[in-house]
């Protein structure tokens, strides 16, 4: 079972890298659990498959979805697929705290080495493809439409980051049907990642998946900063700018120098397994310190990659839920610079414990606690934008409120760990575990479903269910702090993070909590899906075609929902910050245009997935030695870039009789609509025209 099949076509593939054959010749809890995992992954795409047959869909996806080039299609698949990856990652994560919880002074029901798989694989979903899609699916979705932009400034390279992004999450699940998925962590640290300690396909998965991640990121970084810079409509000046779109600068440009390290990291690794290099080994003048400081020099500014979009989007939540414009704009514009330059400062805090001088730590750690100061900025901003304003308690705002609390605790928590004596005491142990989901939950997750609450009825044309948000809000707050506040005491106690099995009674209670918190974390999810599956059923009753169905402050509120393909009729002209609260009182922001011009907008194109698809293949092969399937796949892309250059034919013209035609349906909606008021736009009188306060 054990003996490799046909190698020369299959490379180092055995019928015992099935989990299914696995489970079938042990039957035990470990590997049943292994075997429906795979076979849950096998049954979804099964599904997906038939579905798209039986409804005739196939040639729709192809030609209005896979090959499209719009940024907010591309931005919409960005965060579908981070749900997905989502959902895996909540699933191991109760796996996780499951086993801990039975395993006192027990074996448990998961094996060391499965229990080390699924850490490794909650650690790099969650940072690689989950946060990230999903930040920049909305960076994607939103910047454009902010700026008033009809399209990002690189709409091939947009797809593409978009389809190797999937082509990593792909070697992600095909870990789960076909071999086994790294146990070096999320960090992947040689010497264990090396060939010596692990030869399995385990490491490989994880060193090209995240190789596949970080490339389509950097792209992503590139794509938005430059549709930042050279993209902004007339009078957008950079002072004029929302806040999200100025945390998305600072995001892309994060992403643009930290993801390289990443980059090399991994590439330099993956000689050290392939042609035995030994940058990171023990021997023959390898050293992993050098791993460790490219890894923690991505690492730690990837912390604000994923946090500092979440500062963007509740600025915008607060503000238009408050009713008032944000307070300090132009500190919090400062603070989200200073946060951005700051991370790249305190990537040594990882090491105190590694053997460096305290005089060195020392530093680190002060500069650690200086990023403080400007989040606490921030903070002081939100509530004084709440202040003497109309805050709706909405689904939105409740996760910024939820937010702001748990953030602040989980901020208090990093201060004590930028304390190199008392990071020495609690290094390695829970308490690290729970203040690192203490910023990123709140920090990012919350951050990242608000926005999908409050954009939802500018993408899709009708709102969410209210009630079914406010569940979901419910079970994410409670279920974070009963999972993660046991882990403070827990680590405190000393209990050591990643370990299979526990030996000390007294954890029990702990335990227990923190598995009743994973489930009403599930549970949010599970809300969040019967949310979508209510609205879509009540979506007649919740159009909101106008498109301003929160008396938005910002460009992507001034027209339809969802939006046309070129996003602006005619290119706007702004003369202040938040531009479109201002004209729907002083103008008339739904006059038609004295005429119609014809606009070019890219053509669809097979490039992209044909690359992403290529890149899948031959990250696949090179995880399992298939030598002849890794050259097609490399072959594949060099000729298909190739290919591309040769295309002349690249932008499709809308005419202006058609533009007229869609902007008068619209203009005839807003007519007809009815002004709401904010005490009732969760109502379905709601149809996207909000009443204008003066």
């Amino acid at each position: 079972m054990s003996a490799p099949v046909w190698p020369a076509l299959l490379g180092r593939f055995s019928w015992d890298a099935l989990p299914f054959v696995r489970a079938w010749a042990h039957p035990d809890a470990n590997e049943i659990i292994g075997a429906g995992a795979g076979g849950m992954v096998v049954a979804g795409a099964l599904f997906a498959v038939a579905l798209l047959t039986y409804l005739g869909r196939w040639r729709w996806l192809w030609r209005e979805w896979i090959t499209s080039l719009d940024h907010k299609k591309i931005g919409i698949m960005y965060v579908v697929l981070a749900f997905i990856m989502l959902a895996r990652a909540l699933i191991e994560a109760n796996l996780m705290r499951l086993q801990q919880a039975s395993a006192i002074n027990a074996p448990g029901f998961v094996a060391p080495e499965h229990f080390a798989e699924l850490f490794s694989t909650h650690g790099s979903i969650m940072i690689f493809f989950m946060a990230m899609p999903f930040l920049t699916g909305l960076m994607n979705y939103l910047v454009p439409l902010q700026i008033g932009s009809r399209d990002v400034a690189f709409p091939l390279v947009n797809a593409i980051g978009l389809w190797l992004t999937a082509a990593g999450a792909a070697l992600m699940m095909a870990s789960l049907v076909i071999g086994r998925f790294s146990t070096g962590g999320w960090s992947g640290y040689p010497p264990y990642t090396e060939l010596a300690f692990s030869p399995g396909t385990g490491p490989d998965y994880w060193i090209w998946a995240v190789t596949l991640g970080s490339v389509a990121s950097t792209l992503a970084g590139l794509n938005i900063a430059v549709t930042l810079y050279k993209m902004r409509c007339p009078g957008m000046k950079l002072m004029r700018m929302p806040l999200f779109c100025w945390t998305s600068l600072c995001t892309a440009i994060l992403m643009v120098f930290a993801m390289p390290p990443l980059t090399v990291a991994t590439a330099l690794l993956a000689l050290d397994r392939y042609l035995g290099f030994h940058f990171f080994t023990n021997t023959l003048g390898g050293n992993m310190m050098n791993y460790a400081n490219l890894f923690w020099m991505f690492g730690h500014p990837e912390v604000y990659i994923v946090i500092l979009p979440a500062f963007g989007i509740y600025s915008e939540v607060v503000s238009t839920f408050s009713g008032k414009e944000l307070y300090g704009y132009i500190s919090l514009v400062i603070a989200t610079m200073a946060i951005a330059v700051l991370s790249f400062t305190v990537w040594l805090h990882h090491f105190f414990t590694m053997g460096q001088s305290a005089d060195i730590n020392a530093i680190f750690g002060i500069a650690t606690m200086t990023i403080g100061v400007p989040t606490g900025v921030k903070i002081y901003n939100w509530i004084w934008t709440m202040f003497r304003g109309e805050v709706r308690f909405t689904t939105p705002m409740l996760y910024a409120l939820a937010f702001m609390m748990t953030f602040v605790l989980g901020g208090l928590t990093g201060i004590i760990l930028a304390f190199p004596p008392l990071d020495y005491l609690v290094h390695n142990t829970l308490f690290l575990v729970a203040h690192f989901h203490n910023m990123l939950i709140p920090g990012t997750l919350y951050g990242l479903v608000a926005a999908y609450t409050f954009w939802f009825p500018k993408a899709f044309g009708f709102r969410l269910n209210e009630f079914w948000g406010r569940v979901a809000v419910a079970c994410w707050v409670i279920g974070f702090y009963l999972a993660f506040m046991p882990l403070y005491v827990l680590g405190a106690a000393g209990m050591t993070r990643r370990t299979q099995a526990v030996h000390e009674a007294a954890y029990r209670p702990w335990l227990y909590i923190a598995e009743v918190g994973a489930v009403i974390l599930f549970c949010g999810l599970a809300a969040l899906i019967v949310q979508l599956w209510v609205s879509i059923r009540d979506r007649d009753a919740n159009r909101v075609p106008v498109g301003d169905p929160w008396d938005g402050r910002t460009l992507e509120w001034s027209i339809a929902a969802p939006p046309p393909e070129y996003n602006f009729a005619h290119i706007p002209h702004v003369e202040r910050l938040d531009a479109f609260y201002h004209d729907k009182r002083s103008h008339a922001p739904y006059a038609a245009p004295p005429h119609y011009s014809a606009i070019e907008m890219p053509r669809n194109s097979r490039t992209a997935p044909v690359l992403g698809l290529a890149g899948a293949a031959t990250g696949f092969a090179l995880v399992w030695y298939m030598w002849w399937l890794a050259a097609v796949g490399a072959v594949a892309m060099v000729v298909t870039v190739i290919a591309r250059s040769f295309v002349r034919d690249t932008e499709r013209t809308i005419t202006a009789e058609e533009i007229e035609r869609t902007e008068r349906a619209w203009l005839a909606e807003v007519a007809r609509a009815r002004p709401i008021p904010r005490e009732i736009e969760n109502s379905t009188a709601n149809q996207g025209l909000a009443k204008v306060h003066a």
